[in-house]
């Protein structure tokens, strides 16, 4: 599973399929990521968010603007006690 600059996610059913195959990567080879604990996920996440505006410079591209942040920011707190 691998998710390039150039590929979009167009849709939520997209975005909750996309977390569902990071998951089962997670599962099948979870042991072998740099982040593999809740702790280091959420933080290396943050930064990452902070960075990705350079990130996206390197490759002559700009940060997506109209990128809906408050659902992200809201699936990632759901998360905490959605059953």
């Amino acid at each position: 599973m691998s998710l390039d600059l150039d590929d979009e996610i167009r849709s939520h059913g997209e975005l909750a399929a996309f977390v569902r195959d990071l998951h089962q990567e997670y599962l099948s080879r979870g042991q072998e990521w740099e982040n593999s604990n809740l702790e280091r996920f959420l933080e290396a996440l943050a930064a990452w968010i902070d960075s990705a505006d350079g990130l996206y410079r390197n490759f002559g591209k700009d940060l997506p603007p109209a990128g809906d942040w408050t659902f992200f920011a809201r699936s990632l707190q759901a998360a905490t006690v959605y059953e």
